[in-house]
């Protein structure tokens, strides 16, 4: 007989075909089978075109697909894995990416989810890419975001709606959206993704993806940010915490352009990941940052995770309270200069900001603050913020609490986020789901959320882990210890 969960996990896979199976195998694994020998990259590379062909649709995560150019790179792999010593080989050789439609890929079109450029085709990759590209990925196609990630659901005039593979009538936030929901839904093991306030994580939370905010420094962001803005991040979106640090060893390290590089090179974080535990541990938890409320079953969910820790795991976990600044009040006073800035540069932007949920939010606030009140918040408040969070990791190895405080809501329109959390009325639902990523990515420390659990509905909860600035691979041990103790990869939308 089988268990409720088991019958439940069942029927979520049910139905797969053997093609389709291969679209779920990790990327550590297909890297590993190639060298054996046991697994061809062009049959693998059909097997994710064939279920994109077949599935896409019912997701949209793809603004441009590269179907035949896919295919020739991964005969190209093939052959080269008859005639190269597989130690000359790049780590990734074969194994198919996906990037985010922010990230420029030198001939493929970048749209950057924004009608004005629709037929952008770039000359020069994002180094995120160039560095997955030089480890041998094959890139299948470029991922939905809202125009220059600046919403936090994944809609834009280029892609239209992005659906989360749990649900079609329900969003997958943003702005990393159709990397998140391609990963779920089997469309390639890798995604790059990139990350401001939450939007590496709020995706990877809703769709019940791993999603790395890694170290401010720890992966270059040229040609996606500029390397002098020390808040914006890029990084890795998978089903699980081994790939994760597999893509992370691939695309962190210094880069001559990005003067806030860390300088360690050569990491291998999925070596890291041995012996991964919570034995011992010193977790900070708390179930809100004082940003309350969370839903009921966001909370449930997160909770029952942090027992987990703190009991059968082996964890010292302490309840703490952070005194942070007003989370939508800071988020307009940090991102509003940048928007005002933008539109001065490009006037034509105005009209297009001002149509928007929150891009006329933002930049009606950044058009009223002076010089000096852009100063003060990234001096004064910034640096009260970080001491929030130092003061935490000088006492405590890590810090967990929910990424969202929600799970995925019906496809908002022009709302532009949730209506009601926690049961109170949303103030300004366009910034509802970052209230509980914004302020540790000012601060700058590595932070990942990863699937605590399902609520009733079946939609994923996001538990999110920090650690100190540098600790990425601390962050990527404890992911790996939860990920072990509750397993969630298995388990697929049933598409």
């Amino acid at each position: 007989m089988l268990t409720e969960d088991e019958e439940e996990m069942e029927s979520d896979v049910g139905g797969q075909n053997e093609s389709d199976e291969l679209c779920f195998r990790p990327a550590v694994e297909i890297a590993d089978a190639y060298r054996r020998r046991d697994l061809s990259p062009v049959e693998l590379v059909a097997a994710v075109l064939d279920r994109i062909e077949r599935l896409n649709p019912k997701v949209n995560a793809f603004v441009t697909l590269v179907g035949e150019q896919a295919q020739a790179h991964a005969e190209e792999a093939e052959q080269a894995l008859a005639s190269t010593p597989p130690e000359q080989l790049g780590a990734m050789h074969g194994v198919p990416v996906t990037v985010k439609d922010l990230s420029p890929t030198a001939g493929v079109r970048t749209t950057f989810g924004h009608p004005a450029y629709k037929d952008h085709v770039p000359t020069e990759d994002a180094v995120i890419w160039s560095r997955l590209k030089a480890a041998g990925a094959i890139l299948i196609g470029k991922t939905t975001t809202p125009a220059f990630g600046e919403n936090s659901v994944t809609e834009s005039e280029v892609s239209g709606i992005t659906n989360n593979p749990w649900d079609p009538t329900r969003t997958v936030g943003g702005s990393s959206g159709g990397a998140a929901a391609a990963v779920v839904s089997g469309f390639g093991p890798l995604a790059t993704g990139s990350d401001g306030g939450g939007s590496i994580r709020v995706p990877s939370s809703l769709c019940g993806a791993v999603g790395l905010k890694a170290s401010m420094g720890r992966i270059p962001v040229s040609g996606d940010a500029s390397p002098m803005e020390t808040v914006a991040v890029v990084g890795p979106i998978t089903r699980n915490v081994r790939d994760n640090a597999f893509m992370l060893s691939v695309v962190a390290g210094p880069h001559p352009y990005e003067p806030y590089s860390l300088l360690e090179t050569g990491i291998d974080y999925v070596a890291a990941l041995e012996g991964a535990s919570f034995a011992g541990l010193k977790v900070a938890y708390s179930p809100d940052l004082g940003y309350g409320p969370v839903d009921p079953d966001v909370a449930e969910v997160v909770g029952s995770a942090v027992e987990l820790i703190g009991g059968d795991l082996g964890a010292n976990v302490t309840e703490v309270a952070l005194s942070l600044p007003e989370p939508l009040e800071y988020f307009l006073d940090w991102w509003s200069p940048y928007a005002a800035a933008a539109v001065i540069q490009e006037p034509a932007l105005a009209d297009y900001y001002r149509e928007r949920p929150a891009g006329g939010i933002v930049l009606e606030y950044g058009e009223k603050m002076t010089a000096a009140d852009s100063h003060i918040v990234a001096m004064v408040k910034r640096e009260g913020l970080h001491r929030q969070f130092a003061d935490v990791f000088l006492e405590h190895d890590l810090l967990v609490w929910p990424t969202t405080a929600m799970t995925a809501f019906p496809h908002p329109g022009d709302i532009g986020g949730p209506t009601h959390v926690g049961g109170v009325r949303a103030e300004r639902p366009p910034f509802e789901n970052q209230r509980l990523t914004e302020a540790i990515a000012h601060a700058g420390y590595p932070a990942i959320s990863v699937p605590a659990g399902f609520n009733d509905l079946g939609l994923p909860v996001g538990l999110q882990i920090a650690a100190g600035h540098g600790q990425d691979a601390a962050v990527l041990r404890a992911a790996a210890a939860f990920e072990q103790a509750r397993p969630w990869a298995d388990r697929r939308p049933s598409l």
